[in-house]
């Protein structure tokens, strides 16, 4: 144990700013908050990080008031032993968030709790030697980390009180229960003297009422917490709809009211809020606070929020009617950064150090990616670069798409499976290729968005824009760019040395083309990025001194040897590298940091990584399944000089927001995550199996062979001559036309199915 917590401070001191002193803080603006008392929004922490840990272990709790604001509320769920001891457990039923069923097969009983008959193991059947000498705590959200099950003992209250949390609040559940059994919450409650409670919350009205008198002499608050609105409130055996009807009612018991987030944002069967409620009005209009529970960072709740928890906090906080007096959480940092750092955060704010903010197909998280729609959006949302992924039509159209299959993000399937083909150069599964349609044909289609988490985890992306927006042609793209004054371009050129040999198409001529017609060749003010995984592409464009070259390196590696970096250094200015290349993962869990930026930046090249979303299920524990945090490793922590994201959004408010820059005094500060720290504090038997480490660059992997000259179609049909294209990077110059695939026609049937 004592290696534990010694790995735990380490892991606190190396992830976690201190506190500044108030003076910094008093220089800051004053933010004006429509909260009942006018004061910032309280921060709840459900039994800690509970989001990491097993709820209320002392670590959850340790790191919580450590990550968080000042202020900080640390949250414990009361449940009793059978003589008397409090715990902090999140069930009246222990086998779900404890080893309690391994331990005492036998154990297990059946009670009935508010009506209802509920089976499991409750901790009224052991004493608290019992508990605390043999049962220990497991993370009881199983798509959360277990490497720390079995290795935490449970808390006690007074253990939680002694570690002397800036607030403290006792939720006590189920008081007629315990009472039924000769327990009492309320004379446990007395033999603690209400000694460092701030709040006491409870769903049952006689409860509440039974304490009022120790509560207003111990200046605790008494807070009614709401239920599902048909269940039955047990004293008045009204349900918690009715009694919600009579709000004034509450303020004769109670300060303030809790209450699911649902109750005051509620939410459509197709996951899009609905308008709000006027609950926090009128709670407040009776004189009551308001806390909303139910917010964690790994439990989407709908798709306004573009899958980032802050933005979800902000609606609640900052929506410019109405603001709750606090928010409970399992993942309290976030909440604290979104409190502290982007509420009243309006208009184009300057950005905190140079990174740019470069999107990936444009803000394609929330619309079908490269069409007008979605880099309207990236425009709005304030990225600095918006990026068009050149492709040919067969007509010799350039235009912006993700990639020259069009099945995946528009219904081509649908409408051209007889046109599918196989192109071993370019992928190795069949497809309909933009090559083989007329941008007539492709202008037919729909876009489609993209959910790449769909097939894993069932997650999507936006359902209401699935099929908004359409493509562009490359010449629209960077007229658009001019018109918006957008800090860049990022111009992506793919498959040029087959389209050149096998289709007859220059691809980087009319890429060069464009920019001259565009007139952005002749100018300074807007940057001109030109990325190719082809270093025979960029050397096209050497004689172009405003343009920043860009190698798209997208195998892993593990380093940067001088070698490979001169390499580089003769074709490029910058590389796009893949973000499993700066921090390897390993179970989730962000293992170990690469020199890969260092190497880099000591050859004067620029390192973009690629590519961030928001979806939790692609973000590191590490970073509290919070992409803010993402973006502040690799930012503040890696140096990378930007990013390339699908929710350009959540990138620029978190450079936009004066906590991004470490050098400024202020009281919080989002820090980046120290890689390999949080699983170094898991017991090594725990931990996942180290992954080998990514190779280095090798500098023969940089070096193409040179283009091909773009071949005459007419005259090679004539004489039935194929010409053969060089291979790239280990690309296999072969090509052959198959009938419709398996894979076709399942996409096809999904593509319906979805529909």
């Amino acid at each position: 144990m004592l290696r534990f917590l010694i790995l735990f401070s380490l892991f606190i001191h190396s992830c976690v700013a201190a506190p500044k002193a108030p003076a910094a803080a008093a220089a800051l603006p004053t933010k004006k908050w429509l909260t009942l008392n006018g004061q910032e929004p309280g921060v709840v922490a459900r039994g800690g990080i509970s989001g990491l840990f097993p709820e209320s272990c002392a670590l959850a709790n340790d790191l919580a008031i450590s990550s968080s604001s000042p202020g900080l509320t640390i949250l414990c769920n009361l449940q009793m032993t059978n003589d008397g001891a409090g715990i902090c457990l999140p069930d009246i039923r222990l086998d779900n968030a404890t080893t309690i069923s391994t331990l005492f097969p036998k154990g297990q009983k059946t009670y009935k709790v508010n009506g209802q008959d509920l089976k499991g193991w409750f901790a009224l059947d052991y004493s608290a030697d019992t508990i605390f000498s043999n049962v220990s705590l497991v993370q009881n959200i199983y798509s959360r980390p277990s490497i720390f099950d079995g290795q935490l003992p449970i808390s006690a209250v007074e253990d939680v009180l002694g570690i002397k949390p800036p607030k403290f609040w006792l939720s006590v559940q189920n008081d007629a229960f315990y009472m039924e059994h000769k327990l009492s919450p309320a004379e446990y409650l007395r033999s603690l003297g209400f000694r460092g409670i701030t709040f006491i919350s409870s769903p049952e009205i006689g409860f509440l009422k039974s304490i009022g008198r120790d509560a207003v002499m111990s200046k605790t608050k008494l807070i009614f917490e709401f239920k599902d609105p048909e269940a039955m409130e047990p004293t008045t055996n009204k349900k918690y709809s009715e009694i919600l009807q009579n709000l004034a009612a509450i303020k004769a018991f109670a300060s303030g009211v809790l209450v699911p987030k649902g109750y005051i944002w509620p939410i459509d069967t197709a996951k899009y809020l609905k308008p709000a409620t006027t609950l926090v009005a009128d709670a407040h209009k009776a004189g009551l606070e308001v806390y909303a529970s139910g917010f964690a960072n790994d439990m989407p709740a709908s798709f306004n929020y573009s899958y980032d928890p802050s933005a979800e906090y902000l609606q609640f906080v900052d929506n410019g009617q109405f603001s709750v007096d606090g928010v409970v959480t399992d993942f309290p940092p976030t909440a604290s950064q979104a409190i502290s750092c982007f509420s009243h955060q309006k208009g184009n704010l300057p950005k905190a150090g140079h990174a740019l903010v470069i999107t990936h197909n444009g803000a394609s998280g929330d619309y079908p990616g490269c069409t007008d729609l979605a880099y309207q959006k990236a425009v709005e949302d304030g990225a600095d670069v918006i990026d068009c992924s050149v492709q040919m039509s067969k007509d010799g159209i350039a235009f912006c798409h993700d990639s020259a299959d069009l099945t995946v993000s528009s219904t081509a399937m649908a409408t051209f499976m007889s046109r599918a083909t196989s192109v071993p150069e370019i992928q190795p599964t069949n497809g309909v290729f933009s090559f083989d349609l007329t941008w007539a044909e492709i202008q037919s289609l729909k876009p489609q968005i993209q959910s790449p988490f769909i097939a894993k985890v069932g997650i999507s992306r936006n359902p209401a824009n699935k099929n908004a927006g359409k493509f562009v042609t490359l010449d629209d793209f960077l007229k658009f760019s001019k018109e918006k004054a957008v800090t860049g371009v990022l111009v992506n050129i793919q498959n040029a040395a087959y389209l050149a040999s096998k289709k007859g198409l220059g691809i980087v001529d009319a890429v060069k083309s464009a920019l001259t017609k565009s007139t952005l060749d002749k100018q300074t003010t807007q940057r001109v990025l030109i990325q190719s995984d082809d270093s025979s592409v960029l050397a096209g464009f050497e004689a172009v001194p405003p343009y920043t070259r860009v190698l798209s390196i997208d195998k892993e590696i593990g380093d940067a040897p001088k070698a490979s970096v001169d390499e580089i250094k003769k074709h490029a200015d910058a590389v796009n590298i893949l973000r499993s290349s700066l921090v390897s993962i390993s179970g989730s869990f962000a293992a170990g940091k690469t020199n890969v930026v260092e190497e880099m930046h000591k050859g004067n090249i620029s390192v973009y990584v690629s590519v961030l979303r928001n979806e939790y299920i692609s973000i590191a524990f590490d970073y509290f399944s919070d992409p803010t945090v993402e973006f502040a490793t690799f930012i503040a922590g890696n140096g990378v000089d930007g990013v390339i994201t699908e929710f350009p959004a959540t990138a620029s408010r978190y450079l936009r927001s004066p906590c991004s820059d470490l050098n400024k005094e202020q009281p919080y500060a989002i820090l980046p995550a120290e890689a390999g720290a949080l699983i170094s504090v898991a017991n090594k038997e725990a931990q996942p199996p180290a992954s080998a480490p990514n190779p280095p660059l090798d500098a023969k992997d940089v070096i193409d062979p040179p283009l091909p000259p773009v071949a005459n179609m007419a005259a090679n049909n004539a004489t039935g001559a194929t010409p053969n294209a060089p291979g790239h990077s280990g690309s296999i110059a072969t090509t052959a036309n198959l009938c419709l695939s398996l894979l076709a026609i399942l996409a096809m049937g999904l593509l319906f199915a979805t529909d």
